[in-house]
């Protein structure tokens, strides 16, 4: 087999990419941190890691090659704490994605947000010298993914690696998008769920439906602004942009510049990301057909999966018997697909209370 038909997944999670890729034809080799079940069925080899650090990655990653020949690699979510593992996978194979370069630059908030107003794009009012006690401030992780460590701000705490932001009402949401570093297509809109767990996982992200209730004037403002920041920062392939909407008004939080959870809410995007990557962006994408949601499954103590538990047709990110899920920690996610925005946010709710009630209170 061609080497082109394998595709190295390195991800803090590689199932969503695994199955996009294997619907598409391509051989999935994952290196990620579960391993889990639906991952080991979409790849030829699934690897688990304690990290995604660059010195578990990189013995684990030559293994693959010696032994695929396995050439070029997608990155999803996860890497935030490790540009040093991007550096090595943009040297050692063909990056399907931005560069480390991009990547850190997204990352460096000041840098971001100053690009930001340079652009006349809004956004929440940020610092980054601890503010005083007047305000609602949050405090925000430089190297952030999924809402994890983002928590109040308290006057006096030691907090390192951070930025403030002054808290924004409103409702979260998101944006997926191609780019060829010039040109932003729209994939989608999207509402966002947010789990309030425990200290600093008040914000941790629990899913979204491709559905927002914005105006078609909105979605023109916002997809004006994908443009300016395609051209800045030099984008390609799937991104994703975080927003607040609150009533017309519509603040940035984040770009995340590689693809996200909501790609599995569309058909297939892989070859889409990839062929963006290398330049050209698709003259259409298939419209939508109906309304598509996921929810996260959070674990709320430390219980191991029981031996024997079936798990519905409807359950993603399935952990195999006996790993231990510690609590605050993804057990699973659920999905729904209906006609009716709020029959997918519905049907989400009572699968998630169902596995919450079957498995996570054991």
């Amino acid at each position: 087999m061609n080497s082109s038909d394998y595709l190295l997944i390195i991800a803090g999670s590689g199932r969503m990419l695994a199955e996009a890729a294997s619907k598409a034809g391509l051989k999935a080799l994952v290196i990620d941190l579960y391993a889990d079940l639906d991952t080991r069925e979409y790849t030829l080899e699934a690897c688990r890691l304690p990290s995604l650090a660059v010195e578990d990655v990189a013995p684990v990653l030559d293994e693959l090659v010696r032994r695929y020949g396995v050439n070029q690699v997608v990155y999803g979510s996860g890497l935030e704490p490790y540009p040093e593992t991007l550096d090595y996978l943009d040297r050692r194979m063909a990056l399907l994605g931005n560069v480390p370069a991009v990547f850190r630059r997204l990352q460096d908030k000041a840098a971001f947000f100053t690009v930001l107003a340079d652009l006349r794009i809004p956004f929440p009012v940020v610092t980054f010298v601890a503010p005083d006690a007047d305000g609602s401030w949050l405090v925000k992780p430089m190297q952030g993914q999924g809402g994890l460590g983002i928590h109040p701000y308290s006057p006096g705490s030691a907090d390192r690696g951070v930025y403030w932001q002054k808290f924004q009402e409103g409702t979260p949401g998101s944006v997926l998008f191609l780019a060829d570093t010039h040109r932003a297509c729209v994939v989608g809109f999207h509402t966002q769920f947010h789990a309030d767990l425990s200290a600093g996982l008040e914000f941790a992200f629990s899913g979204l439906i491709n559905h927002a209730i914005l105006s078609g004037s909105q979605k023109s403002r916002v997809a004006g602004w994908l443009s300016r920041c395609v051209r800045a920062f030099g984008l390609k392939g799937l991104n994703t942009l975080d927003f607040i909407q609150d009533g017309e008004r519509i603040y940035v939080l984040e770009i995340n510049p590689r693809p996200s959870a909501s790609m599995q809410c569309y058909g297939e995007l892989v070859t889409c990301h990839i062929a963006a990557c290398q330049g050209a962006l698709p003259e259409a994408l298939p419209a939508q057909k109906g309304f598509t949601g996921f929810r996260i499954v959070y674990a709320a103590k430390d219980f191991r999966i029981p031996e024997g538990f079936v798990w519905p047709e409807w359950v993603m990110d399935r952990p195999e018997a006996g790993v231990l899920c510690h609590a605050g920690q993804p057990v699973c996610s659920v999905i729904s697909r209906r006609s009716d925005p709020e029959q997918v946010e519905a049907e989400l709710a009572g699968r998630q209370q169902q596995i919450f009630n079957q498995l996570v209170k054991v």
